[in-house]
């Protein structure tokens, strides 16, 4: 997979592409990530990537002839190419108006075999960008960063971890929290002792036993991998209902987790 970054601000991925799992997966060549100076598409002797926007207002606007020029450069597809039902290849516009990134965003990704990210800044990006190059806009959060590069170092991640090969335990990426790809027993709730199902995370404890006068929960000391499955499951509900109760609309919950809820929430009135 190859990743294309389209930024003014090229020096910033030193940081993020260097450590951990996205260092690892380009250094095997899981991966690969291009990172392109939008300044080196310019023309002028100030090599300038902005301007002011028509009609006023406050702020600079990128300007849209070096994001197409690099484009152009990197031979990225026609969006037609783009937007067919086999296409490998997507260009995305980061931006606070996008659609959020979720983690089926970031499976959808990990299937294509190339990605460009375009870093918006300033006040924004000049709408041609939009309609006449990305194939959408993506944002990370509601909130407002200054500028894309964030972002794009936050997909990065985020996809790459997703290769096959790029973590050391296969299965542990269909185990995390938000993982539409957990697998699922015949009753309907993932099977394994560590499977999230959609939910976020349960709790995790390593050695010693006790510390602080906090003791590791008794079940997860016996070797019943089904009695851990449940407590698991039922901590992975608990910690969703409080911290993210709009995801337990995404998940189907057996007879037994609704009744789980139920109790919760009777516990919280009293």
């Amino acid at each position: 997979m190859k990743f294309e970054i389209l930024t003014i601000f090229p020096d910033f991925f030193r940081g993020p592409l260097d450590y951990g799992i996205v260092r690892r997966a380009r250094e095997t060549g899981l991966m690969d990530v291009g990172v392109h100076d939008l300044r080196a598409f310019t023309h002028d002797r100030h090599r300038t990537v902005d301007d002011r926007p028509f009609g006023g207002g406050e702020g600079m606007v990128l300007k849209p002839e070096p994001i197409f020029a690099c484009a152009e450069e990197l031979q990225i597809a026609s969006r037609e190419a783009r937007l067919a039902p086999d296409a490998k290849e997507t260009v995305i516009l980061l931006s606070a108006q996008g659609a959020l990134f979720t983690q089926e965003v970031a499976e959808r990704l990990a299937r294509l075999d190339r990605v460009a990210l375009i870093c918006g800044r300033y006040e924004g990006v000049d709408e041609r960008v939009a309609e006449g190059l990305a194939d959408r806009e993506v944002s990370v959060g509601d909130f407002v960063l200054s500028g894309g590069e964030l972002a794009a170092a936050i997909i990065v991640d985020a996809v790459t971890r997703l290769l096959p090969g790029a973590l050391g335990n296969e299965a542990s990426a269909h185990h995390e929290s938000f993982s539409a790809r957990a697998a699922l027993a015949e009753e309907g709730v993932p099977s394994s002792t560590c499977a999230s199902g959609g939910l976020l995370d349960y709790p995790h404890y390593t050695r010693p036993a006790e510390f602080a006068g906090m003791p590791v929960p008794e079940v997860l000391l016996q070797g019943n991998h089904e009695e851990i499955r449940r407590w698991r499951r039922r901590k992975a509900l608990e910690k969703t209902r409080r911290f993210r109760p709009d995801l337990l609309r995404q998940v189907a919950l057996t007879e037994e987790e609704q009744d789980w809820l139920a109790a919760m929430a009777r516990d919280t009135l009293k």
